[in-house]
């Protein structure tokens, strides 16, 4: 049998799947990523399978690319959607997100893979910088509805803008185990060179290059002459050169490119706040977002169906997948809106709800391609049972939790109402 043919009819039937899906799982208790990991354990497990039989500790390349495209894609989507302007007062909840629930959260989780699964510093700390930011692909059931759509109450907000942050913040920790990964000799020399390059330069670097190039293709899309304008072309193919170009030029020179990216995207939003076009972009990028989602969403079931890497996960891996997701982050969490004007039930999902998924997949193939850590099959079995088990549980949940909570703010009639005064004040 052509192998060729197959993989195209399987690959067209998937991509039809995950089309379709969203419609009919929009009022049920279950969520695209899980049926994409489904279909892909039952792809692998076919005797006509196209799937790789291998885990990614044998490409590390391929796991790392792939991953970091897909990030930066949903990190541009996730700035475009957010309605409210940057801010110190507004961003103030995740603002509190950040500074606290994150570097808790990433102690917090080095701390019990040193303790529980005899993993030496740089690996834990690695472990903890990996699983400490919320998924900016998988929580895109619980982000804000596309732009002036008026879907931006504060728990989508709070989520949303956090992922398109602390996907960028994370990294210096990242940076921090594989410098002491690399230090055979146990010295604290590596230090400096991590504060002053690591975290000053490239979340500076990043952050103004993000800002840099917002402003020039703010500039680009809808200051100049009307003929010249890329807003003029309606093309939300824009987004994916937007996206590329962003983090391009600030990896080149050395920044952080997922800060980049979020940054760019707000500034582009804010050049011109209410423009239709935000909306092509949107939808463009969501399109290739899911498409992406879903071809390494399938090669993940793929994975968790050939057993190799899962045969590492032991008893002491399934409790600290979920101390992490059931204590860590909703404790972290909630402790950091401690003082916020919202109510307990909006903390409380706010707290649960920070989805593990493919991004710390990318920081985990990143830093592994770049240093040698003790107990890598540990590292990696761990990694993948925590966002299969957040896959899950997460999935199951937001849709009913979210309409509950919906319901009980009456959110859906000042959504509508919202709406319709967007649209009186655009037909003015």
């Amino acid at each position: 049998m052509n192998a060729y043919v197959v993989t195209l009819f399987i690959f067209g039937a998937v991509v039809l799947l995950t089309t379709w899906l969203p419609l009919v799982l929009r009022r049920m208790p279950l969520s695209l990523p899980i049926c994409c990991i489904v279909i892909g354990v039952v792809l692998s497990l076919s005797p006509f399978t196209p799937l790789p039989q291998r885990n990614p500790l044998q490409n590390i390349g391929l796991a790392e690319h792939l991953t970091e495209l897909v990030v930066i894609v949903a990190l541009m989507g996730a700035g475009l959607k957010i309605d409210r302007p940057l801010g110190w007062r507004r961003w103030m909840i995740t603002w509190r997100l950040l500074v606290f629930a994150m570097p808790v959260s990433i102690a917090a989780i080095a701390a019990l893979g040193w303790g529980l699964l005899g993993l030496g510093p740089a690996s834990a700390l690695l472990l903890g910088a990996t699983l400490a930011p919320t998924d900016p692909v998988l929580a895109a059931d619980i982000q804000v509805g596309p732009p002036q759509t008026g879907e931006e109450d504060d728990i989508r907000f709070a989520l949303t803008s956090e992922a398109g942050l602390n996907d960028g913040l994370s990294f210096p920790f990242v940076m921090a185990a594989i410098a002491i990964a690399g230090n055979s000799d146990f010295t604290t020399n590596w230090i400096g060179h991590w504060l002053a390059v690591d975290v000053l330069w490239k979340l500076t670097s990043g952050t103004a290059m993000g800002w840099l190039v917002g402003r020039v293709l703010g500039y680009l899309t809808f200051k100049v002459p009307k003929s010249g304008r890329i807003a003029k072309t309606g093309d939300g193919l824009a987004a994916l050169g937007f996206t590329c170009l962003s983090y391009g030029a600030t990896e080149l020179v050395g920044g952080y490119g997922f800060v980049a990216v979020f940054v760019t995207a707000l500034t582009l939003r804010g050049t011109e706040r209410d423009s239709s076009f935000h909306g092509e972009l949107h939808d463009f990028g969501e399109q290739i977002e899911r498409l992406l989602m879903m071809v390494l969403l399938v090669c993940f079931g793929s994975v968790l169906a050939e057993g190799s890497l899962l045969s590492h996960v032991d008893w002491r891996s399934i409790i600290v997948a979920v101390v992490t997701l059931a204590v860590i982050r909703p404790l972290a969490g909630w402790i950091s809106l401690i003082g916020c004007r919202q109510a307990r039930a909006e903390k409380l999902i706010i707290a649960v709800f920070g989805i593990r998924g493919l991004g710390s997949i990318y920081y985990l193939a990143f830093a592994t391609g770049k240093a040698k850590f003790d107990r890598i099959e540990t590292l990696w079995a761990t990694v993948f049972m925590i966002i299969l088990i957040s896959v899950f549980i997460h999935g199951v949940a937001v849709t009913p939790v979210m309409r509950w909570i919906d319901c009980a703010r009456d959110v859906d009639s000042m959504r509508s109402k919202k709406q319709t005064l967007q649209r009186a004040e655009r037909e003015m």
